[in-house]
């Protein structure tokens, strides 16, 4: 039954055997009809209901007259649903005794995912290896922002980096905007100051921070088509890969790499493959995934896994069962209290 009443009703009874009690109710009102009315000096109701009475039997001698039927006033109409609010205030009170309740559906909580994307913006990703059309940012972006599109209830920010890391975007849950920041990426000018790649420092700056972070699980997708080449060992002051997995270990930050491109390109014009034992190295210390991207479906399917691999755990659905006979009970008392106050008014009956 109650499988059937809470999609309609919405609430559901928690005794719902005391409905038998609900059979008393015609039976009592059977037994009175079967006993009859008492017997009164004057009954207006039975009377006037009798519209077809014509005169009383006639007088030998006398006209017979007939007497017109009597008009059926409103208490006449009324009388009945007095009958019908003492039933049904009974009902209600056997309603409320099998105790409706209602299941209100508690806030799920969950541990959401803090994520930076660090995007490699170096002159390199204008390669166009991996799409004769596209060149490797261009790509790199379109897969990041599907990527964001996915991931709704999480907080993402946005650290580009090639010689500097740049924070172009903190952790945030509006992903439209952020969504603008990745298409506005550019890459730096080509053999300037800055066209270097410093994978290090911009994992760094990504991981301090997440160091403030209360989410469950803290990530950092790192997007690079190079090598370390800001931290040398002539520039011992640098962060580099390494440094920065500890650093990342330390705050329980994980880090998946992906190495995008089908490598360098040297003067003569021939692609050597590129040296990823950093970066794979900092994806495994840190309890992260290395990745290599070499065609454009490639950076997506990569996206995908890490999707899969950093889940949100929600928690089992809650309810909560709240009482609902009070409006029963209040019902049933107005009703009641509703035919006793007309029986006792103008719709009463003589004695």
């Amino acid at each position: 039954m109650n499988g059937l009443m809470e999609p309609w009703l919405g609430f559901t009874l928690l005794d719902p055997w005391m409905l038998l009690w609900s059979l008393l109710v015609p039976l009592g009102f059977w037994l009175r009809h079967r006993r009859g009315i008492p017997a009164i000096a004057f009954a207006p109701e039975p009377f006037i209901g009798r519209g077809d009475l014509r005169s009383t039997a006639p007088v030998p001698g006398q006209e017979t007259v007939s007497t017109p039927a009597l008009p059926r006033s409103w208490r006449v109409w009324v009388s009945p649903s007095m009958r019908l609010a003492q039933a049904a205030s009974l009902v209600l009170v056997v309603f409320a005794l099998a105790r409706p309740a209602q299941r209100v559906a508690l806030p799920l909580k969950k541990e959401g995912i803090d994520i930076f994307l660090c995007i490699d913006v170096s002159s390199s990703m204008a390669a166009k290896d991996m799409d004769p059309k596209r060149s490797r940012l261009a790509l790199v972006k379109d897969a990041a922002a599907r990527f964001v599109a996915g991931r709704s209830g999480d907080r993402i920010g946005l650290v580009r980096f090639a010689r500097f890391p740049d924070l172009i975007c903190p952790l945030t849950l509006d992903h439209v905007a952020l969504e603008g920041f990745i298409d506005g990426l550019t890459m730096v000018e080509p053999d300037g100051d800055e066209d270097l790649t410093g994978i290090g420092t911009a994992v760094a700056r990504s991981a301090q921070v997440l160091r403030d972070s209360l989410a469950k699980s803290k990530v950092v997708i790192l997007l690079t088509d190079g090598e370390e080449n800001v931290a040398t060992d002539q520039t011992p002051e640098e962060i580099g890969p390494a440094r920065a997995a500890r650093l990342c270990e330390g705050l329980g930050v994980r880090v998946y790499t992906i190495a995008t491109g089908i490598g360098k390109r040297r003067s003569s014009g021939e692609w050597v493959a590129i040296d990823t034992d950093q970066v794979s190295s900092l994806a495994q210390t840190t309890g992260g995934s290395f990745y290599e991207a070499r065609d454009a479906g490639a950076i997506d399917k990569v996206y995908a896994t890490i999707d899969e691999l950093e889940k949100v755990e929600f928690e089992d659905p809650r309810y909560e069962l709240r009482d609902g006979f009070l409006p029963f009970l209040i019902s049933a008392i107005t009703l009641w209290w509703v035919s006793l106050l007309l029986r006792s008014g103008r719709l009463s009956v003589l004695p």
